[in-house]
């Protein structure tokens, strides 16, 4: 059994935390190299919409899956190798562009490959690093843990797309290519110098059995969280969130030019204004000390002052006003994501907290192009009228927002106090059929 880690930037969470923070970084330079490639090798804006379709497609389908794997199998060795796959296929690729660089097609193929790749890797690797954050680091630290790695995820995010576009103009794709390839062999070596503390459970039976079982735990997934009102709103509204913020995303540059008279300049200001309260709000989900019923309170009120935002959005009166209504809605979001991640883990037990984060991650992933899909839709049967399609999506997030704050349960969850419930490390019986109806 592994003593519980006394601080917060202990050798497991920042080694896993640089890695983390090298790939994600190589990945958004990856997504400016590849983007721009494609348009100057093919024109196509088609294929660039069907590399991120099939990037996405596996999360949808496999993030259960993944979820269950991460619980089942040490999610230390799903990490190494997942960073490790996609650090050789993007090698390759790179290897098939210096080798080839004037077939086209065979390097569409390729990118097409990679990007597969990435989703399957994704819906595995994604659920075993979200489970691992409670067993890294203190029970009082797993706010400030995911504030950082959410910091990471979107400073990567910032810096990749502000330096990427310079990049590709410098030193073009295949270089970046490389590059990504050697962040992700970069993580994935470092990973191998962390320990992750996880009781795996014993395998019995033929491969048959084998196989029965792990589908029964993958049910046993949507059991548990079906059983428990609290952490079903919590998934409710996440994946509302989800579903209705992509419209705003997806139709923002109809709404810079034809609602705000705007330049398209602006629809990079009011991006850049979101990412900034985002990492606004992550940085105070980790460093406010609120107690736990007056965060739960906290928590609700910005879950329904964050879709009213978008309200805000379609009657502002001025660039000016839809800037300062992008960076506090950045900034709720942020606070608000980082605490509900947090408390989806610490009262989930270690056992099938893999499968609960990997549900979670499957409704984004599913919902968020069906909502800018349908939302794409929803414009053109409206005439364009992009204030209405905001103000549709901040009452339907509200109203889901305001219902869920009538549940006792969903109100009881919200005020936890993590340090409290946060599961206990070290020898833990196996998940039991009746566990969904425990508490």
């Amino acid at each position: 059994m592994q003593n519980e880690p006394d601080k917060l930037f202990n050798r497991n969470y920042v080694i896993q935390w640089q890695g983390q923070t090298v790939s994600r970084l190589g990945s958004q330079i990856f997504m400016a190299g590849l983007l721009f490639w494609v348009k100057h090798a093919t024109g196509s804006a088609a294929l660039m919409g069907g590399l991120s379709m099939v990037s996405s497609l596996p999360g949808v389908i496999l993030m259960p899956v993944g979820g269950a794997l991460a619980d089942r199998y040490p999610r230390r060795s799903i990490i190494i190798i997942g960073d490790l796959v996609r650090g050789l296929a993007l090698l390759a690729l790179t290897a098939l562009m210096v080798l080839r660089p004037a077939a086209v097609p065979a390097i569409v193929v390729g990118l097409f490959l990679v990007s597969v790749i990435n989703g399957i890797v994704g819906s595995f690797f994604g659920p075993a690093l979200a489970a691992t954050i409670p067993d890294i680091v203190p029970k009082d630290k797993v706010v400030a843990a995911n504030s950082l790695g959410q910091l990471s995820l979107q400073g990567s995010l910032f810096v990749g797309q502000a330096i990427g576009g310079w990049l590709y103009q410098l030193v073009g794709a295949t270089v970046l290519f490389f590059v990504n390839s050697l962040s992700f062999l970069y993580a994935s070596a470092s990973e191998v110098f962390v320990k992750i503390p996880q009781t795996i459970p014993e395998r019995q039976g033929n491969w048959r059995e084998q196989f029965r079982t792990f589908g029964q735990e993958i049910a046993e997934g949507f059991r548990y969280v079906w059983a428990k009102p609290g952490l079903r709103g919590m998934l409710l509204f996440s994946a509302a969130l989800a579903f209705f913020t992509s419209p705003i995303i997806v139709l923002m540059p109809f709404y810079v030019e034809d609602t705000l008279r705007a330049t398209p300049a602006w629809y990079g200001f009011l991006l850049s204004g979101y990412a900034v309260g985002t990492m606004l709000g992550y940085v105070l989900a980790g460093i406010l000390r609120i107690p736990p019923g007056a965060r739960g309170a906290l928590m609700m009120v910005i879950s329904v002052l964050v879709p009213l935002g978008f309200i805000g959005l379609a009657l502002a009166p001025s660039t000016a006003a839809a800037l300062l209504l992008t960076v506090l809605g950045g900034l709720a979001a942020g606070y608000v994501t980082v605490n509900i991640t947090t408390l989806i883990q610490a009262t989930t037990p270690s056992e099938i907290r893999g499968r609960v984060v990997g549900l979670l991650a499957a409704l984004s992933t599913a919902l968020t192009p069906i909502g800018a899909g349908v939302a794409g839709i929803a414009a053109d049967l409206v005439d364009q009228n992009i204030p209405l399609i905001f103000i549709i999506c901040g009452v339907a997030t509200a109203a889901i927002a305001l219902l869920l704050t009538t549940s006792r349960s969903y109100r009881a969850i919200m005020s936890t106090d993590f340090r409290s419930v946060a599961p206990q490390r070290g020898p833990a019986q196996p998940p039991k059929p009746q566990l969904p109806g425990a508490q």
